[in-house]
């Protein structure tokens, strides 16, 4: 696709308002009244003139807001997608759907994968890492409010000895991938470029964070942080709300929104500048994910896929998460509540002691480059879903903010694995990783035992134990749980810790540094 004609798609998105998002800086300077006229007409055109209910009685800056505001937002789109959205269309009718897993062509386990396959795999990943062919993305919009914390859930301190953030322990894992691939090739300044998506609450903060903390050691042109798109607040009969008198409610567009704020950031051009072909996209709450996985690189591009997936294996059949598998032919994800209790205990035939459907998503992905420059070509088609919501709105008769007890609105967002149907299925592959290995994700505060930052702590703090035990070390400590803290600036995955073997190390313990 050209540049010319992708930038006539790009500008036909914008029109469309796919994953608007709000501008920094706000003009001082109020609309004319012609301007003001045209978008009052636009917005009653399509049924949604209550936006602008106060305009006329706001001073000059909140009016110069909010037009701009609503300048970005198409009434007719919104309109549509919340059409489909609350009254989707009736599904003709068709046989029953067909769920089976993954073909063994497109799967791969380190479970039980042969050792010179995953030593194959992980040396063709560093050698493209050397090539500077490699990039990640971390989606990073979530505040950490139900850690207690208003801050971007990044910045999250766990409990670990050295105190580290999440962002800083995947920065440093990028900077030791970097370093594993210059020692390995013998060359210097190979650069993973990060680029961060944040969203409007936590893009700001994050910025900040990353300047305060010498971007973990990175270079600085080197990390891009950039912000994921927004969407009108709607309420239960689809009119578009109002925060106040002069803002529209909205919301993060899911986290689906990534491929359109790729085009909208500019993030893909730079992309392209630097010769990036493959790209690894992960969330920001898993303390365990392997940033760059050179292995998981190293498979996907050996495959030749356009989108490769981690999962782990699902811990008994009630385990209420979404999995991976084939849906009436196609690679998709399904939601725990839409399998049945026959299906979800359902025994693989040929290793009966362990589920069929076991393939857990942990939002773990791959994605050629060669995939992501065709994004004008699809975006369009992903669906967007409802969530229910106690939306804050202004009350239109008393101009005064309400906060609901109750769900009274929806927001509208995509989900990142909507793009898995569209795709042939010799373009989509899955590798099962270990969980204790490489998912200990962080949902819930401190004291819930489950997903919270004690087990992200914990987690970490086996494997290291374990990692150094394995070089040769022991571990004396006069807790039950060995822990120790191997920082990534020593080891990216056990590797590089002979230095240890033979020593004695009492547990709790930090291992920033050979010594």
């Amino acid at each position: 696709m050209t540049e010319a004609i992708k930038d006539t798609v790009n500008t036909l998105l914008e029109k469309l308002n796919l994953g608007s998002k709000e501008e920094p800086g706000v003009p001082t300077k109020p609309p004319t009244d012609e301007e003001v006229k045209t978008l009052k007409d636009k917005y009653k055109e399509n049924g949604q003139e209550q936006v602008l209910t106060f305009f006329d009685d706001l001073n000059d800056s909140d009016k110069a807001a909010l037009y701009q505001q609503l300048s970005g937002i198409n009434p007719k789109y919104i309109n549509d997608i919340s059409e489909k959205a609350l009254h989707p269309p009736p599904q003709k009718e068709e046989q029953e759907t067909k769920l089976q897993p993954l073909p063994e062509s497109a799967v791969a386990s380190v479970l039980d994968s042969k050792p010179e396959d995953l030593e194959t795999w992980y040396a063709q990943g560093l050698d493209l890492v050397a090539e500077n062919k490699v990039a990640v993305v971390l989606m990073a919009g979530g505040q950490g409010t139900r850690l207690g914390s208003s801050a971007p859930k990044g910045c999250f301190n766990i409990g670990l000895p050295s105190e580290k953030s999440l962002f800083q322990i995947q920065g440093e894992r990028i900077w030791k991938a970097q370093q594993l691939a210059e020692k390995k090739h013998g060359k210097e300044n190979i650069v993973i470029p990060w680029y961060v998506m944040t969203s409007g609450p936590t893009r700001g903060p994050t910025e900040k964070f990353f300047e305060e903390h010498n971007y973990f050691g990175l270079s600085k042109e080197n990390v891009m942080i950039f912000e994921q798109g927004v969407l009108p607040c709607i309420s239960m009969d689809g009119k578009i709300l109002l925060e106040s008198k002069s803002k529209v409610a909205v919301a993060p567009d899911g986290n689906g929104g990534i491929y359109q704020a790729l085009l909208t950031s500019n993030v893909r051009t730079d992309m392209r500048k630097r010769g990036i072909e493959h790209v690894h996209a992960y969330c920001v709450d898993n303390c365990l994910v392997k940033v760059a996985d050179p292995a998981f690189i190293g498979f996907a591009a050996s495959k030749k896929v356009s989108i490769a997936t981690k999962v782990v294996r699902k811990r008994n059949a009630k385990e209420p998460v979404g999995l991976i598998l084939l849906k009436n032919g196609k690679p998709d994800v399904v939601e725990y509540s839409e399998i049945d209790e026959e299906t979800a205990e359902a025994r693989d035939l040929k290793q009966p002691d362990v589920l069929k459907f076991r393939a857990a998503n942990i939002v773990n992905h791959y994605y050629s480059f060669a995939f992501l420059d065709s994004i004008e070509e699809w975006v369009h088609k992903l669906p967007h879903h409802v969530a229910k919501k106690k939306i804050p709105y202004c009350d239109l008769e008393k101009g005064s903010t309400v906060k609901p007890e109750k769900p009274n609105g929806i927001k509208l967002e995509q989900f990142v694995f909507d793009v898995f149907p569209m795709l042939e299925l010799d373009k989509f592959a899955s590798m099962e990783v270990r969980r204790e290995d490489e998912f200990s994700p962080l949902k819930n505060g401190r004291g819930t035992g489950e997903d919270d930052p004690d087990t992200s702590k914990k987690d970490i703090m086996t494997q290291g134990a374990k990692w150094v035990q394995a070089s040769g070390a022991t571990v004396e400590s006069e807790k039950a749980d060995l822990e120790v803290e191997v920082s990534p600036l020593i080891s990216y995955g056990g590797e590089g810790l002979e230095f240890l073997n033979g020593k004695t190390i009492k547990a709790p313990a930090v291992i920033e540094k050979e010594e």
